[in-house]
Formats: C-alpha cells, sequence, structure tokens
C-alpha cells in the first residue's frame, strides 16, 4: 500500500510539473535570498527596500546571462553558412579517409550526418533548456517577492501547527542552511569553472568562448554530468572552426578544468560534504531529472537532501536516511551504538553489584 501510494504520489508530482517546477524554483531561490535579506534588516534598512535591493541584484543576474546568450546566439546565427561550409570540407576529407580504408561509403550520407544543422543543433538544443529554465522567471520572481513579504510569519505558523516547535524551526533552520550551504559552493566552483575554461578557449582561439563558458558554468550545477555535457558543444565547435588538433586542445582544458574543480578544490571547500554517498547523488539526478526535467537535474542535490533530513526524525524512516548517507555518517551512528549498549551494560552490572551488596 506504501509503494502504491508513493506511485501515484509521484505521477502526481510528474502531471502537475508545470505548477510544480516555478514553486520549486521559487523556494529555493528564496532559501538563498533569505541571508543578504536577513543582514541588510539587521543593518537597519527597512524589510520593503531591502527586498527590492535583493531582488534587483538577482534579476540583473539573470539578465545579465540571458543578454549574453542572446547575443552570442544572434552572432552565431549569422556565421551559421560560414560553419556549415566548414562542416562540408570535414565530411569530405572523412569520405577520402574512410575510402583509403576500404570502407565505400556515400558522400551524401557522411554530409548528413554531420550536417550544420545536427552538429550545430547540439548547442541550440542545450541553450533551448537553459532558456526554457529560465523562461518561468516572471513566475518565480513574485512568487519570491510574495514568500520573502510573509517569511517572518513563517516561524509564527510553524509554532501554532506544532507541539515541538523549537525542534521543528531546528530542522527547517538546518535545512536550509544545508542548502545555502551547497549553493553557494557550487556556485564559487561554477564561476572557477567558468572563468577557467573561458581562459583556455580564448587562448586556444576558439570563438565565442564567453558562452561556452556561460554553459559550463551553467551545467556545472548538474551534478556528476553537468560539465561533460557542456564540453560536447565547445569541442564540436572548435572541431568545426580550427580543426581537429584545436578540438583536441578543447578537450584537455575541458577535461583538466573540471578534474580540478571537481576532484581537488569542491571536496576541500564543500567541508562538512553534502551528507550523500556518489551513488545516490548519481541516482537522484536520474530520478528528479525524470521526474521534472532539467529544473529537476538542478535541484536534485537539495531536493535530495531535504528529503534525508526530514527522514532522518522520524524512526520508521531513518534507516532510508542511512541508506542515502556516507559510510563515514554510517560508521558514526556504529559506533554511538556501541558506547550506547556499553553504558547500558554498565548501569546494569552497578544494579547487580548494588543488589548483591544489599543481600
Amino acid at each position: 500500500m506504501n509503494l502504491a501510494g508513493l506511485i501515484v504520489v509521484l505521477s502526481g508530482v510528474m502531471y502537475a510539473s508545470p505548477i510544480i517546477k516555478p514553486l520549486l524554483l521559487a523556494v529555493f531561490v528564496t532559501i538563498v535570498f533569505a541571508q543578504p535579506l536577513a543582514w541588510l534588516v539587521r543593518k537597519k534598512v527597512p524589510q520593503g527596500l531591502a527586498i527590492l535591493i535583493v531582488m534587483l541584484g538577482g534579476v540583473l543576474v539573470f539578465f545579465g546571462i540571458g543578454q549574453v546568450i542572446s547575443t552570442s546566439f544572434s552572432k552565431f546565427s549569422n556565421d551559421a553558412s560560414k560553419y556549415a561550409a566548414r562542416l562540408s570540407e570535414i565530411a569530405s576529407s572523412l569520405v577520402q579517409w574512410l575510402s583509403g580504408l576500404g570502407m565505400d561509403l556515400s558522400s551524401e550520407k557522411i554530409k548528413g550526418m554531420l550536417g550544420a544543422e545536427k552538429i550545430l543543433g547540439v548547442t541550440t538544443n542545450m541553450a533551448g533548456e537553459i532558456g526554457s529554465l529560465m523562461g518561468n522567471m516572471a513566475i518565480v520572481v513574485f512568487i519570491v517577492v510574495f514568500i520573502l513579504l510573509e517569511l517572518n510569519s513563517f516561524a509564527v505558523k510553524t509554532i501554532a501547527l506544532v507541539d515541538t516547535p523549537a525542534v521543528s524551526l531546528q530542522h527547517l533552520s538546518r535545512i536550509g542552511n544545508s542548502i545555502r550551504h551547497y549553493l553557494a559552493i557550487k556556485t564559487y566552483i561554477s564561476l572557477m569553472t567558468g572563468f577557467l575554461i573561458w581562459i583556455g578557449l580564448l587562448f586556444i582561439g576558439v570563438d565565442y568562448a564567453i558562452l561556452w563558458a556561460l554553459i559550463a558554468f551553467l551545467l556545472n550545477f548538474i551534478p556528476n554530468i553537468g560539465s561533460f555535457i557542456a564540453m560536447v558543444p565547445a569541442f564540436l565547435f572548435a572541431l568545426v572552426q580550427l580543426g581537429l588538433g584545436s578540438a583536441a586542445w578543447t578537450l584537455v582544458v575541458f577535461i583538466s578544468v573540471n578534474t580540478i574543480a571537481g576532484s581537488v578544490v569542491e571536496p576541500r571547500v564543500m567541508g562538512k560534504g553534502l551528507g550523500l554517498s556518489t551513488l545516490v547523488v548519481f541516482i537522484s539526478l536520474i530520478f528528479w531529472g525524470f521526474l521534472l526535467g532539467t529544473v529537476g537535474m538542478f535541484l536534485s542535490v537539495p531536493l535530495t537532501m531535504t528529503a534525508k533530513i526530514m527522514l532522518e526524525q522520524r524512526e520508521n524512516t531513518k534507516w532510508i536516511a542511512i541508506l542515502l548517507g556516507t559510510q563515514k555518517e554510517a560508521e558514526v551512528i556504529i559506533e554511538r551504538r556501541k558506547y550506547t549498549e556499553a553504558d547500558k551494560f554498565a548501569d546494569v552490572e552497578d544494579e547487580l553489584n548494588e543488589y548483591e551488596g544489599r543481600d
């Protein structure tokens, strides 16, 4: 029955995803904006003015990203014929090379496989996904504003709703702090990744380096696979524009930067970590991506972190939280259990000694 109920709920989430996705985005944006808003309020800035300042800052950031994407793609479309001609040359060279290996393939078939509309379409489709993600920003902005206006009332309502408000507020605070910690560190790592890729592509001479760097910055928020997805259009474009050698150097830049950022810098800066195993992070990416599309992929880690913290609060669901967590967390639980059992044994032994003494 529980499994059937879960399937019904998940089906409802998928069906209502056009409503749920803007709400989720608004909630997570609010969690991020709550920190600077609280700082401004502590500096004696009126709440209404503080909300206006925070929202204007956020809107300017999104507007700047959208402006860079739209400008780059406008120039990209104007130069499409030049790149299409270059693609035809590459296709002809590939046909000749395959013929030298004894593989008789149609030139038209190869050109069709390497057509400009297909290879360049990789970037277009990717940008379209990012654009659709930002397309609901107007709705999200209004939801965020109303949530921020009523932010102070949530604590009062929580106290009125539950019997143990202090514990509930502590859990909500933990969820907010965990999400802010993750998003802040991920933003820092993504900015560093995009900047280094931009410098590397400029050095190689790849056109629209700022566009590929921006795509790398945005897709780096998708765990595990986002950075590698961002590498595909940049590599294909470098192949079309500059040839195989420069395309190979483009791969070297992406792989080097992502390895340093993901394997060296991020684990050190993340500190206490996500509290999630690597396998769970990857599975959550698939699960939330299937459920909510691109938005789910971007928010997969914060959503799973939230679910894990909530599952930890109930004894009958704590085992799920342990499975979602890391090996180190499981080892800590085992150690605590040993100490608890040792303390219980010591208490029983003291009682027996006391009884024997009386006897």
